[in-house]
């Protein structure tokens, strides 16, 4: 690659981040600034050299397909570490992401055991989090393929629908095996939801996979649960309560899929722990303005 191509782009990897830190009104860190400079110049390198590659006999539209694909992946990349260099693993795994869920008890808290988990394993900022309560693992929905909380007037009902409370996320497929380890350690010592007074079919324990137990990852999920003295067993839909039998139902996520809860129950405190603080509970209005949530016809505070 030549000097001048090496110049210019760095030249415009620092405008940008100038721009970027004159827009956030802060001074970019100069270790920060420097990681990034580094990063956005190998992508630089490796996209040049990629552009000038002879073909090697490989067909034109492959050779095109692999190009968008780069281009792709070299934006995401370039996104994430412009506006925070710890969501850079996450944009570049995008294509990697699995849709899954796990349950236990009410998913006030389990929710927020998740959030904390996504920050720690994945490194995602307020708006990568990917974390939802919802519910999961009923035969129906109701008028207008709704799920919803309990109501007075019983409409799309979601104990009477047969599902139980959960949280969805959207992780790396190679994650799959720590997040399961997170969720079995969120029981108690005595291999029970943390709040015994969650009792119903609506509480049980539940994890939802692609394919279920034919998941690539199952095997990693069935050893977590195995070293904490748990059974796991293939979910039918509409299964009865787990209380008292450390039992796991593993659900088929794309025959009983994730249907998020209303805006209301998305970061909401819990009655086990201290509130959580303002700024997760404002988590809700973030993700909704990101899209990432969304409001369900349900009744709701939207």
């Amino acid at each position: 690659i030549s000097i001048r191509v090496c110049r210019a782009g760095v030249k415009m990897a620092c405008a940008f981040l100038h721009a970027v830190s004159r827009s956030h009104k802060k001074r970019i860190p100069f270790n920060t600034m420097m990681k990034q400079l580094s990063l956005l110049f190998c992508l630089l390198v490796g996209a040049h050299a990629y552009s000038t590659s002879s073909s090697g006999g490989v067909a034109a539209s492959d050779q095109n397909t692999s190009r968008r694909s780069l281009l792709k992946k070299s934006a995401a990349l370039t996104a994430a570490l412009a506006f925070g260099g710890n969501n850079a693993a996450f944009a570049a795994s995008d294509e990697n992401l699995t849709d899954c869920y796990f349950g236990v008890g009410c998913f006030w808290h389990i929710q927020h055991e998740f959030v904390d988990a996504e920050r720690k394993l994945l490194g995602r900022g307020d708006h990568q989090l990917s974390s939802a309560a919802g519910y999961a693992g009923g035969t129906k929905t109701g008028s207008e393929g709704r799920v919803c909380y309990h109501n007075f007037q019983s409409i799309a009902d979601y104990g009477k629908l047969g599902h139980g409370e959960v949280v969805g996320m959207k992780i790396p497929e190679e994650s799959i095996g720590d997040f399961a380890k997170i969720y079995f350690s969120l029981f108690s010592k005595n291999g029970e939801r943390v709040d015994p007074g969650d009792r119903g079919s609506e509480y049980r324990s539940l994890i939802g996979l692609p394919g279920g137990m034919s998941h690539p990852m199952y095997p990693q999920v069935e050893e977590a649960g195995n070293a904490k003295g748990f059974t796991l067993e293939a979910g039918k839909g509409n299964d009865p309560d787990t209380f008292g039998k450390k039992l796991v139902y593993v659900y088929d996520s794309n025959k009983f899929p994730f249907y998020q809860a209303e805006v209301y129950h998305q970061y909401h405190n819990d009655f086990q722990s201290p509130a959580y603080g303002k700024e997760y509970n404002n988590l809700a209005n973030v993700a909704l303005e990101d899209g990432r949530i969304h409001p369900t016809g349900c009744r709701d505070r939207v």
